[in-house]
């Protein structure tokens, strides 16, 4: 009976600290959602913050279950290993059409960082990364700088929540065209991992150092009315 109460209260809790953040949500809204006592947080959580550290948790628990860890048969190449890395995480972000509110506790985490967001990284988002850097050590020149190797890392990341995070700025710019096969998941991944590569290839045949070192463009100063 126990267990039943801590799941009830984590799936309602769920969806009001995916729409209104921790600071804005209230244990007794949570409790009355939940069908139970105020008093229950305390008793099965010890908190309000260890309940939203939790259902963090149970959000990145079945994104995975729904969406596995990216995973490659043995004798897989760099090229096809990044590919199955991108579509992994396009799957997550975008493969269930109508946005859960997994994903939207998920981004306002990422967005609005709160006292979960350090164990749920070092259990959930670390081994994902040390997998991308794992990829992109067989693809990059052995004399590519740390930080170099973290650029591209979160280049490749980054073109992959785009779609997500700025789904609205999307539709805006492209319309009904959102709608077209070339926007699929499969051909997204496509394009995000050849557009990936060949800027790849393209730091190998340029000074990884000071070719960016010595363009330090600066906006310009509007002028005075």
């Amino acid at each position: 009976m126990a267990d039943e109460t801590r799941v009830r209260m984590l799936e309602a809790a769920g969806p009001i600290f995916a729409e209104k953040g921790f600071d804005a949500t209230t244990v007794r809204e949570i409790c009355a959602a939940a069908e139970v006592n105020v008093a229950s947080v305390n008793y099965h959580f010890g908190g309000k913050e260890t309940l939203y550290l939790q259902t963090v948790k149970l959000a990145y628990r079945q994104r995975l279950q729904r969406v596995p860890p990216a995973a490659w048969p043995a004798d897989a190449q760099p090229a096809h290993k990044l590919q199955i890395f991108v579509s992994t995480i396009l799957n997550r972000v975008l493969g269930e059409g109508n946005i859960g509110w997994e994903t939207r506790l998920l981004m306002r985490e990422m967005l609005q960082p709160t006292q979960a967001c350090q164990p749920v990284m070092e259990e959930y988002i670390r081994p994902q990364w040390d997998q991308l850097m794992g990829i992109l050590d067989e693809l990059l020149p052995d004399e590519t700088t740390h930080h170099v190797r973290h650029q591209v890392a979160f280049s490749i990341v980054g073109q992959c929540l785009h779609y997500r995070f700025a789904n609205e700025f999307v539709l805006f710019l492209i319309g009904d065209d959102w709608q077209n096969e070339a926007y699929s998941v499969g051909r997204l991944a496509q394009h995000i991992t050849r557009f990936s590569l060949a800027a790849i290839n393209g730091l190998s045949e340029v000074d990884l150092e000071s070719e960016l070192e010595t363009q330090d463009v600066k906006p310009p100063i509007p002028a005075m009315t």
